[in-house]
């Protein structure tokens, strides 16, 4: 298994919370690329999907709520 399919498998398993990089390395391998952010939130963009926005609170973690918004927009649902 490699690094990106065990990165997909961390965030198909919706934990609490993912770190902020990881949940970035993924948006960025179906297209997504940050187009602006600041120390606590982070704004992807894709040519052809809605942005989606991130806020990284209590550190730099991202919250199961969006993480269950992301498996769903990029078709990661079992």
């Amino acid at each position: 298994m490699s690094r990106d399919d065990k990165l997909i498998a961390r965030i198909k398993r919706r934990p609490p919370e993912a770190d902020f990089d990881d949940v970035r390395k993924l948006l960025e391998m179906f297209g997504y690329r940050m187009r602006a952010g600041g120390k606590h939130t982070g704004v992807f963009a894709h040519p052809s999907l809605p942005p989606i926005t991130l806020p990284a609170v209590s550190g730099r973690n991202v919250k199961r709520a969006y993480l269950d918004q992301i498996v769903k927009m990029l078709g990661l649902e079992d």
